[in-house]
């Protein structure tokens, strides 16, 4: 054994070892007479491995070994042209004249060749043809998808589905033969297409890969039309039932023999679902059908997607979790831990639902796949309570040893989502925390660990100066730099707060005689945040300034820098306030949109400096609550396990905009239209949010954002076209407007040439302002289009199609005092507050309609418009609130609103609001918001 061994690893290490060169000399065999198989394919498998390996090879190189290749069709070893179609394939891509092979291909398709060579020659002649040479085998391969050897139907299937994206129209005509194919029509039969009476000798698979081939390209070739894909999904779904079908047809003869074929119709169900609300009934109930499939896959699939919808509510997951609880007792580990993720998934949402099956969860923290160990644990700790936390804790650190990285990041996130949940248990979660940070681990884990402990010290100020005395253990032996800034950042944020700065301050500077030069950095910051902060005595500030006149002997300018910045920093009290104290900051996405801007610019240093005034500043909370919302969906990627098997690179392409980028775009489209730019460089106050005007399940979307100028309002209508039949012309929005007093005049209208299916389009519709009287208006919309019928696939209207005039209503748009208000954060608004007391305006209203200060408030911040300050939104009593906004009027004057509110149940809320602004006239107009 040893020497086959050692065998086995010496032609491995050769392998690995290829040289191209010396590969690309030893193809000359390929030109000998006679042909020697066995060496031929082993050379042939060493050129695949060198193309797999992403081995670069010049067109010529390819395309001479190509050709050599070539001349291997002379010999009939089976073996050998099986690895000569799979060469060709891979060197298809980078020779040329490949279609030159054409003939032998074909020749190796007919009935009279062996089924192997039929297979893998459609596959390679697939691969190569050109899509122009398409219509000249499409007999053979409509011929091939209908054949009676499963082999040949599979490999004909297979290639027009990779043939499909480049010639729709071509395979689109072979939905009957797909069809056939699918509904195994042809397997029953005694003669092929090509004439041949008898199997020679094939084997019929029992496999049906026939069906999910066939279904699959099926799909492909129907996807862009609704109603295709639903009679596709009612055709295969009568069988569950037994009579007839779920849309009231008859009994289906279709019947799909097929698991994974099974699984596929269940995910194009799913779609047809969230295309159609109004099939959702009918759907979950095929859905429940699909549960007690007898296959373990069908099953688990139907019950995933049952637990996927959005909006499903208990009730309907019922069928879904007993059959997952079913699955938790299987035999198969591979079920036990798809069942266990779809619920843990499940409970992020609907913990309640998934409480029925604890008891089977429970029994799994034991089992001896320590993956599905996991996944129950984090389940349980989603759905137990505050009771069975200590239990499932301790059961918990018993096997974090034996489980990889990914899981330890899993339980982790799971204790640091159950430290919101249970506060009270903080000394149960530090422990368990701060003994996973000693153990063996990775940086994304210790990371985890690390934020988990950071979540916990903000959020429960009890266990505060505990949990910043395991991150000072931590960091003393941390081997991640990261991980070292980050903690020293969180306590030069927090230990200036706690009853023992000079603990923390020790740690802090064993940094900067031990460490890196990243990490002394940090510290440097650190210190300098403990000698300006406000409860720092002078014994303190002292102490402080000394270690960092220590700094400043330090090796690397950067320290040197922040050292000599910490030094003037904690020297006056004027400085101090202004840089360190401050609770605003600039709203990074913003600023850095508007540094490369400038940058790019290659005339704007010439023009003037940088505008730091442009740049809107938020508060410190905002900021926080922005960075704890990115966490959140970090957080829920992981325990959805949709994290493992992505990248962080990957997963940042997937970022949404955020309303600065987009308000940016905006700008940017406004710009380029010369009737709009004529209003200005860019609006002065831009809507926050779009205003939806129709469903979002409706044929045609709308929504709609404002942008006020000095003189005008833009209205800016986004529309797409949800119809894939059709193709909309001159798409205008027309409005009509209520306005009695004649404040606005229509002017500027700019409509959508072309409007596809699936491709959003924007119109504009502009009004001036006759005077300087702020209108309140409400606008009934119309949108006006030409429709054109249209090839889905193409989506070039039909040929002589002069289409018809069409309109659709949309809701009505509203134009307030609030949309010319910039919802600003205003750095020491008391202080504003008490300078603007000659601009007041107050008034008193009662609100009977709303049932909660919460509701109330919430509504009052969508009228005003205006940037709420921290707690504003967040009422902690039931019967009184005090809440404070800020705000730009039209971009310029500063203006403050304070609200105080009561409620009595029966009476609603009472509600005194008071204004101040730099313009006197903005507080009466600010009141008339709510009035």
């Amino acid at each position: 054994m040893s020497r086959k061994y050692e065998e086995d690893a010496d032609d491995l290490g050769a392998v690995m070892n290829l040289d191209h060169s010396v590969v690309l000399q030893e193809a000359r065999m390929f030109n000998e007479t006679p042909i020697r198989p066995r060496q031929s394919r082993l050379l042939l498998a060493k050129i695949v491995f060198l193309l797999y390996r992403g081995d670069s090879m010049s067109t010529t190189e390819a395309t001479n070994l190509f050709f050599s290749i070539t001349k291997l069709f002379q010999c009939k070893d089976m073996a050998l042209r099986q690895m000569v179609y799979l060469t060709i394939k891979e060197l298809s891509t980078i020779s040329e004249d490949v279609i030159m092979v054409t003939s032998s291909l074909m020749k190796d398709m007919q009935p009279t060749s062996e089924i192997t060579y039929r297979a893998n020659a459609i596959r390679a002649l697939c691969k190569i043809v050109d899509p122009s040479m398409l219509p000249g085998i499409e007999r053979f391969l409509k011929g091939a998808i209908v054949e009676k050897s499963p082999l040949i139907a599979s490999a004909a299937l297979v290639s027009s589905l990779h043939l499909f994206n480049e010639a729709k129209d071509v395979v689109r005509r072979w939905g009957n033969e797909v069809g056939e194919a699918l509904n195994g029509k042809s397997l029953s039969s005694n003669t092929s297409f090509f004439g041949s009476s008898s199997s020679q000798g094939q084997v019929v698979s029992t496999s049906n890969i026939v069906q999910y081939h066939a279904i699959g390209l099926l799909y492909a070739i129907r996807q862009h039309d609704r109603m295709a894909v639903l009679k596709l999904v009612q055709s295969f779904s009568g069988q569950n039932k037994g009579s007839g079908g779920w849309l009231g047809g008859g009994a289906s003869s279709s019947v799909l023999r097929s698991n994974a074929a099974q699984v596929m119709l269940i995910r194009y169900a799913v779609r047809v679902m969230e295309s159609d609300a109004s099939l959702v009934p009918q759907l979950h109930a095929l859905l429940e059908e699909w549960i007690r499939h007898r296959s373990d896959m069908v099953s688990l699939e139907a019950a995933r997607a049952v637990c996927q919808l959005k909006d499903v509510t208990d009730k309907q997951l019922t069928a879904a979790v007993n059959a997952l609880q079913l699955f938790l007792s299987s035999p198969k580990a591979v079920v036990r831990f798809a069942a266990i993720r779809t619920l843990n998934v499940l409970a992020r949402t609907h913990a309640e639902a998934v409480q029925p099956c604890n008891v089977d969860m429970e029994g799994l923290i034991t089992d001896s796949n320590r993956s599905v160990a996991t996944f129950a644990i984090t389940t349980l700790l989603k759905t137990g309570n505050e009771a069975s936390v200590e239990r499932l804790m301790k059961q918990m650190q018993g096997f974090m040893a034996e489980i990889s990285d990914e899981f330890k990041i899993i339980v982790a996130e799971a204790v640091r989502s159950l430290c919101s949940k249970f506060p009270a248990k903080h000394g149960l979660f530090l422990g368990f925390l701060s003994g996973v940070l000693r153990d063996e681990g990775g940086y994304e884990f210790k990371r985890a660990a690390i934020e988990a402990i950071v979540d916990l010290a903000k959020h429960v100020a009890e266990c505060r100066e505990v949990a910043l005395g395991h991150l000072c253990e931590f960091i003393e032996d941390c081997e991640f730099t990261k991980l070292s800034v980050r903690v020293l950042h969180f306590l030069g944020e927090e230990g200036p707060a706690t009853a023992r700065p000079t603990v923390y301050i020790r740690h802090i500077y064993n940094r900067v005689v031990l460490e890196n030069a990243v990490v002394r950095a940090a510290a440097v910051s650190a210190l300098a945040k403990f000698g300006a902060a406000p409860k720092a005595d002078a014994a303190l500030q002292r102490s402080v300034r000394v270690l960092l006149t220590r700094c400043l002997d330090d090796r690397d300018d950067e320290v040197r820098d922040r050292a000599a910045w910490g030094l003037r920093m904690t020297g006056a009290e004027q400085t101090r306030s202004r840089y360190v104290r401050d609770d605003s900051t600039f709203s990074l996405a913003v600023l850095e949109r508007r540094l490369v801007e400038y940058c790019a610019d290659p005339q704007a240093a010439k023009r003037s400096r940088f505008d730091f005034a442009g740049v809107p500043r938020i508060s410190r909370a905002q900021e926080e609550e922005t960075r704890h919302r990115v966490r959140l969906d970090a957080m829920d990627q992981v325990l959805t396990g949709s994290a493992l098997s992505t990248s962080a690179a990957a997963a940042k392409d997937d970022v949404p905009q955020s309303a600065e980028e987009e308000r940016s775009m905006d700008n940017k489209l406004l710009a380029a239209i010369p009737e709009l730019a004529a209003f200005g460089e860019q609006p002065l106050v831009s809507s926050q949010r779009a205003v939806e005007l129709t469903e979002s399940e409706t044929e045609y979307v709308v929504r709609c954002v404002k942008h006020v100028y000095e003189r005008h309002v833009v209205f800016q209508f986004d529309v797409t076209n949800t119809i894939a039949e059709q193709v909309l012309e001159q798409v205008e929005v027309a409005m009509e407007s209520d306005d009695i007093d004649g404040l606005l005049q229509p002017v500027v209208a700019v409509s959508i040439p072309v409007l596809r299916y699936d491709a959003p389009g924007t119109a504009y519709v502009a009004f001036e302002r006759l005077t300087d009287d702020i209108p309140a208006a409400s606008f009934a919309c119309t949108l006006k289009f030409i429709v054109k019928e249209c090839d889905p696939a193409t989506g070039e209207p039909e040929e002589g199609d002069d289409g018809f005039d069409d309109d659709y209503s949309l809701e009505a748009v509203d134009l307030g005092p609030g949309d010319f208000m910039q919802p600003t954060y205003i750095p020491d608004s008391d202080a504003l507050w008490e300078s603007l007391e000659g601009g007041e305006s107050i008034e008193t209203f009662a609100l009977s309609s709303f049932e909660s200060i919460e509701e109330c408030i919430t509504k009052v911040c969508d009228l005003l418009n205006m940037c709420p300050l921290d707690g504003a939104l967040s009422p902690r009593s039931k019967a009184a609130h005090k809440a404070a906004f800020t705000g730009k009027w039209m971009g310029r004057a500063k203006t403050v609103a304070r609200t105080r509110m009561t409620y009595q149940k029966g009476a609603g809320v009472t509600m005194e609001l008071t204004v101040r602004s730099e313009d006197p006239t903005v507080s009466e107009l600010v009141v008339s918001a709510i009035a």
